[in-house]
């Protein structure tokens, strides 16, 4: 069985699914078939159809089919217990005439909308009227008010097929792909820049909705802009000054209110289009006024992003290059710091050896000094009476036992040369 956390590639996924019944295959990873099977779907991989291995057994089986190439968005690897997306529907990879205008489908639910109503509703709870926060944080890049959520899904979806009905993908960036997502600012009127903190309190999704012109990624935000409103706070919650009625109070009552301003949804909507990828900083945006809605300018967005995916190319190219020139940077400093360190513990070794064999010499003539010291003692004590001789020889017995070995090859051989140090 496999672990949830090692991923396979869909080349060998399709290895094994023309290798052996799905039965087995799916035993192998500890699934269903049925299951197996939207797998093999998600990655765009082809199946042997039904009776195929009767064939096999008696030599009469067709050619395997050839795995379709990748094409850009795909998902290329698959784990146990990963997320299963819908497949997206096959189109063709060619670039759209410039003289066929671009259609706005009206019908027809997109693959990321389909099902987002449900994990949007399902929020974390906010104030009234705030920005939703959902659980589900692998959704599609859309930020809105509750209020403003059915007018965000159905642009999102239109905009969505009418992208896909030019020839680009619209999906959730595939993990391969490293893909970031741009910092949105909601604020309709942008006077400084947001400070982090507040950024970081806006739901924000698990991995950016990109578009692929082509096989340049383009990614999409899709956000209800906040407004400055003035608030009146009045039994322990802030309402609108517009919806304050005022209490006529007698004199001994105080009506204790006071009034501040926040940025609230404002029920207009922004698209922000930005590059992805890291090095490349590049964005746009079209927003909604309270007289022009972004329908409007539908077909101006499409244009607008095919147009700019020609520019992108060049600045990606520019972007990998400089990555490149950074990592064998990167490369080159480690290979200097490897050096040095090798060269400071080669010094190192070296000054070490040098004092160990210092003391080793050390001892050596200390116990040369030892040694005529007690051949001294025991030449003397050749010349004192039995009984005194007696006590000094048992004495320097003692003294032997005392000091230990003291052969100095003993102390030569514990030395260590600089490269036993290393």
């Amino acid at each position: 069985m496999q672990d949830e956390d090692t991923s396979i590639s869909r080349e060998e996924i399709y290895q094994l699914v023309w290798a052996k019944p799905m039965t087995k295959v799916s035993k192998q990873f500890g699934v269903s078939g049925s299951y197996m099977g939207r797998v093999c779907a998600m990655l765009n991989i082809p199946r042997p159809e039904r009776g195929y291995w009767a064939k096999v057994a008696v030599g009469k089986a067709p050619r395997p089919k050839l795995l379709p190439e990748a094409r850009p968005g795909d998902q290329l690897h698959w784990s146990r217990g990963s997320e299963l997306r819908s497949p997206p529907k096959p189109r063709q990879s060619v670039q759209r005439r410039t003289d066929v205008p671009v259609r706005v489908p009206r019908t027809g639910t997109h693959e990321l909308i389909s099902g987002a109503r449900k994990h949007f509703e399902k929020s974390r709870d906010v104030d009234e009227g705030a920005y939703l926060k959902p659980y589900k944080q692998l959704l599609v890049d859309i930020t809105t008010s509750e209020a403003c959520l059915n007018k965000a899904l159905n642009f999102a979806n239109d905009l969505f097929n009418a992208l896909e009905s030019a020839g680009h993908r619209v999906v959730i960036a595939p993990s391969q792909d490293r893909l970031s997502r741009a910092l949105i600012d909601e604020r309709e009127v942008r006077k400084k820049p947001r400070d982090r903190y507040y950024e970081n309190r806006l739901w924000s999704p698990y991995r950016p909705t990109v578009v692929y012109v082509d096989s340049v990624a383009i990614g999409l935000a899709l956000i209800e802009m906040s407004e400055k409103v003035e608030l009146r706070y009045v039994n322990g919650k802030y309402i609108r000054e517009t919806d304050y009625i005022s209490r006529k109070l007698s004199r001994r009552h105080i009506d204790f209110t006071w009034t501040t301003t926040q940025d609230l949804p404002s029920g207009r909507l922004r698209l922000v289009a930005y590059s992805p990828n890291a090095g490349v900083e590049w964005a746009t945006t079209w927003q909604e006024t309270e007289k022009v809605s972004l329908h409007s300018a539908m077909k101006t967005i499409v244009k607008s992003l095919e147009d700019a995916s020609n520019g992108l190319i060049a600045e990606l190219a520019e972007a990998t290059r400089k990555a490149e020139v950074e990592r064998q940077e990167w490369q080159a400093a480690i290979e200097r710091r490897r050096k040095e360190d090798e060269r400071r513990r080669i010094e190192q070794s070296v000054q070490a050896s040098r004092e160990h064999l210092g003391q080793v010499i050390q001892q050596w003539s200390d116990v040369e000094s030892t040694e005529r010291f007690l051949t001294g003692v025991e030449r003397r004590a050749g010349e004192l009476p039995d009984t005194d001789k007696a006590l000094v020889l048992e004495r320097l017995k003692l003294a032997r036992e005392f000091l230990g070995t003291q052969d100095p090859l003993d102390f030569f051989l514990s030395w260590k040369t600089p490269e036993e140090r290393r």
